[in-house]
């Protein structure tokens, strides 16, 4: 046992092979009662020695419906105490080392922490100290309301990454060098911190995996908060949310918000609110908001796969329902055959969901990176293109995480690989996000003119400049 004194008081933790674990940390206080749908409030101090031994409640959240609840398992922990945090270290006390904080992804509305496929305990061994947090989701962490303020999940990840600067050197972790990376709408997360101005020196780089800068105005995501008022009969307002049995709230929720960023329906959003996103995160960026900050960015060559695949999508596109698709999101006529051109026999549902990835995931990043040249601060790019043979998953959205995390013998993460991933990819692909955070260089040449991808594939990692380019130049 770990003992550790924070400063809010003392927590004792766990030693596994080593490795220093504290689970279940709070950042804030429970955001029920008076502090439901307000801004994260700062955790009461304690007497004593806290127990640090087990992962804390997640935020409520409804489960995946099937059959993307066999692929993506979302643990339910119940309990208030939902904004908290891990931290996983080899140096209690010691150090300083650098700091990874993991934010999870999830759409905002599912996820937590303590998925197996996030054990920290790997980056732990080679130096590095590990963060994971839980923030609120779903209406409670992204609804928007005239008397509350808006993107209070944000504003939990920005409690908890404050957390990281008052306490992570006595853990041994350098609150001077902090790494913030995320995954999925953890990405979009971390891509609105990096222009926020309520995040100015929390952390010096960003990892951006699967995910775009994206926020909506405050009377679209509006929507979905008062589609669920009318579900429930109460006025869309924090005040009366307030009242509402969490059950009744998430059971209201589930009937009106659904689909996924490459399908559609209603959702939650981030929003520009003017206060912890002044502007929109892709204007900023492009502005040059995050100049100095370090980045590697990235995203899975078949992102649409796991929302195409499982239910059968892929084979029900037809030819006629693909050009209508590209008519609704505006797509150049001449795009399908250039898709087409690059992959002999693909089906109009494989064609599409390219398509989708690239508009919504890879485009978004080429352009983020391509600001970046010339500026402070480098941007590293990365495309991670092994296919997974778990029902023609092929490379799709979220199988890269057991292999950033070096965490292919866990159970969520063979759920995506299968049982015989390559540990050699995984070492390489882990062994980047260390030394990314621990010297600003993850090991391939930084973006420039001729457009250096590192790719994880099915042959190993190797540089390949401009993949796909022909693809690419469809959307200038």
């Amino acid at each position: 046992m770990t003992v550790v004194a924070t400063v809010h008081g003392k927590v004792r933790g766990t030693t596994e092979d080593g490795i220093a674990v504290f689970r279940g940390v709070p950042y804030a206080a429970a955001p029920v009662g008076p502090h439901r749908f307000r801004p994260p409030a700062p955790v009461m101090p304690w007497d004593g020695i806290r127990e640090a031994t087990a992962f804390g409640p997640t935020a409520p959240k409804n489960p995946y419906a099937p059959p993307m609840d066999a692929l993506l398992p979302d643990p339910d922990i119940p309990g208030d105490d939902c904004l908290n945090l891990n931290v996983w270290t080899p140096a209690p006390g010691g150090g300083p080392l650098p700091v990874m904080v993991w934010i999870h992804g999830g759409s905002l509305r599912n996820g937590s922490s303590c998925l197996s496929v996030y054990d920290g305990k790997a980056f732990a061994r080679d130096g590095v100290v590990l963060v994971s947090l839980n923030y609120r989701l779903g209406i409670e962490g992204f609804g928007v309301f005239p008397d509350a303020p808006a993107n209070l999940g944000l504003r939990d990840q920005l409690a908890a990454l404050s957390w990281v600067q008052e306490n992570i050197h006595a853990f041994g972790g350098d609150p001077a060098n902090v790494t913030v990376f995320g995954e999925s709408a953890g990405a979009v997360s971390v891509a609105a911190l990096l222009t926020s101005p309520h995040a100015e020196g929390f952390f010096r780089r960003a990892v951006v995996q699967s995910g775009a800068p994206t926020a909506v105005a405050p009377a679209k995501a509006r929507r979905v908060t008062a589609a669920i008022a009318r579900r429930l009969g109460v006025p869309a307002t924090a005040e009366a949310f307030g009242g509402v049995d969490r059950a009744e709230l998430l059971a209201a929720q589930a009937a009106v918000a659904g689909g996924n960023p490459l399908t559609g329906r209603t959702g939650f959003h981030l929003v520009v609110d003017g206060d912890v996103l002044p502007q929109h995160p892709g204007t900023a960026l492009a502005a040059g908001a995050a100049d100095g900050i370090d980045l590697l960015l990235g995203g899975n060559t078949e992102e649409y796969r796991l929302w195409f695949v499982p239910g059968g999508l892929v084979d029900q596109v037809s030819a006629f329902a693909l050009r209508v698709a590209m008519l609704k999101f505006r797509v150049p006529w001449r795009a399908a055959r250039v898709y087409r051109a690059g992959r002999p026999g693909a089906s109009p549902g494989e064609i599409l969901g390219a398509i989708a990835t690239d508009l919504l995931l890879r485009i978004p990043v080429n352009r983020l990176a391509d600001a970046r040249v010339g500026r402070p601060g480098p941007a590293f790019v990365y495309e991670f293109a092994w296919p997974s043979p778990v029902q023609r998953l092929g490379a799709c959205h979220g199988l890269e995480l057991g292999f950033v995390f070096d965490t292919l013998d866990a159970p969520d993460t063979r759920a995506l690989t299968g049982s015989d991933a390559p540990q050699d990819l995984a070492s390489a692909m882990h062994a980047a996000w260390v030394s990314f955070a621990a010297t600003g260089s993850p090991g391939w040449t930084e973006w420039n003119a001729e457009r250096p991808v590192m790719t994880f594939g099915a042959e190993g990692a190797a540089v390949v400049r401009a993949p796909r380019e022909e693809e690419r130049r469809v959307w200038r």
